[in-house]
């Protein structure tokens, strides 16, 4: 092959290299800040277990007695203090020195009232508005603004896929394979090299980790999570027939509408209670027949909004294969749907092992210490990325490569219409980014100076 035709063969190589480049920088810069609280507010969350029980030993942790009181019992105490509330939970508590937990909505105000099970007295409330850690979860999740910050907490989760694809790209060596430079950083040859590879070789070691979290994470987001959810329950990939006591019901209410339930169980159809002539169940009857279920211990009693309504257990357990989630008929005690690990399908299982994952519950302390290394080093990618991209810049500009349009290199723009169609609120970002290039910087001179060298 001559001098000529190795060029040719360069050129598309070198506009593919200069795009990935582009879409690279742009979108770390724009993104940075996002990142960097998500990877905060997530290692803070992780250790959720030992926050809240150092935060609220005096309220969790009883001394042990000979026996504990009825449910009824502590229910009573609670409506005797708060008279005008209406019980919304009941949370028994697991172990023999753990407090059992009512949780009302007082006039608009929703509390957790802490019991002593063996005397009912009342030993602490919180209004859950000012529980620390489901503030830093609700921050995490939806940046404390609802719909509108849950779209933009997914949106920054789908960038983050393309900057670990296109970080990806730039990491591959494109000579010959060398240790240092590569998976180990040179430290002795200079503070600019030093400071690129620590951008890209931890960018390279936590790759699959940080991917992993992206992806368990997206699965709770109100868009994508969402369709996902809806796409695996009318493909038979949701919950199966058999969790029913004869035929599944018609319910338009979902059980995620009434009750925090696992991620696999949020689309369960909410069956009705049979109202013909009986009295309600009381809360000692139904805590006796969730017990004989072998449910996990940290289960909570979600009660029936309406006559028709059911007893919701629902339970969060260290392990996801103790997942779990009745409903319970409130006249009849008849258990109407029981639906656990061992019914979800191998898709929502891995799903549901995913989740427990991510919020460091499933291994343990060793799980929680892994998903701080991880989301430590996310932090240090981002500082290290801004810190080489603003040493390297030139004045006047972002200083990324000029290149061509993503349009004109057919297998990319492929490959960016697959992952818009995958991740829609990204494809969409993507069409408003060209509308606003095409629109405003492209249009005036110093705009397309600014953002192209």
């Amino acid at each position: 092959m001559n001098k000529h035709n190795k060029e040719v063969e360069k050129r598309p190589r070198r506009s593919i290299s200069q795009i990935i480049w582009r879409w690279h920088m742009y979108g770390g810069i724009v993104i940075a800040p996002f990142l960097i609280m998500l990877a905060i507010t997530g290692s803070i969350y992780l250790f959720k277990p030992q926050i809240e029980q150092f935060l609220y030993d005096d309220y969790l942790n009883v001394v042990e007695q000979e026996e504990k009181l009825p449910p009824s019992t502590h229910i009573a105490a609670v409506q005797k203090e708060y008279p005008e509330a209406e019980i919304t939970r009941y949370r028994p508590g697991e172990g023999t020195t753990r407090s059992a937990e009512v949780k009302v909505n007082n006039n608009g105000n929703y509390l957790t009232i802490f019991v002593n099970p063996y005397t009912a007295e009342i030993v602490g409330e919180l209004n859950d508005q000012h529980r620390i850690i489901d503030r830093i979860e609700e921050f995490h999740g939806e940046l404390m603004l609802g719909t509108f910050g849950d779209r933009i907490v997914e949106l920054v989760a789908c960038w983050t896929l393309i900057l670990i694809l296109t970080g990806m790209y730039i990491w591959m060596p494109k000579t010959k394979f060398k240790i240092f430079g590569t998976i180990l950083p040179r430290f002795k040859s200079g503070k600019r090299i030093l400071i690129r590879d620590l951008h890209a070789i931890p960018g390279f070691w936590l790759s699959v980790a940080i991917t992993f979290l992206v992806i368990t994470g997206l699965l709770w987001s109100g868009f994508w999570g969402t369709k996902v959810q809806t796409l695996m329950t009318n493909n038979g990939l949701g919950y199966p027939p058999s969790i029913w006591v004869g035929s599944a019901p018609s319910s338009s209410i979902q059980t995620k509408e009434i009750a925090d339930v696992p991620w696999a169980a949020q689309n369960l159809e909410v069956p009705s209670s049979d109202q013909q002539s009986y009295l309600p169940l009381s809360i000692d009857d139904v805590i006796t027949i969730t017990d004989k279920e072998n449910i996990y211990p940290t289960y909570e009693v979600i009660y029936p909004r309406t006559p028709e309504g059911v007893y919701s257990i629902s339970v969060f357990p260290p392990k996801a294969k103790d997942e779990a989630t009745l409903h319970i008929d409130q006249y009849t005690g008849a258990i109407l749907a029981d639906y656990r690990y061992n019914d979800y399908q191998p898709i929502g299982k891995a799903m549901a092992w995913g989740i427990t994952v991510h919020k460091g519950l499933e291994y343990g302390l060793p799980n929680q210490i892994i998903g701080l290394v991880v989301c430590v080093g996310i932090v240090v990618l981002v500082i290290s990325g801004i810190v080489l991209w603003w040493k390297r810049k030139p004045d006047g500009h972002f200083g990324a490569p000029k290149s061509t349009s993503v349009l004109k290199i057919k297998k990319l723009f492929i490959i960016l219409v697959i992952f818009g169609i995958l991740f829609p609120l990204f494809g969409l970002s993507v069409l408003m980014l060209w509308i606003i290039d095409w629109l405003i910087i492209q249009r005036i001179p110093r705009l397309k100076h600014l953002f192209q060298a």
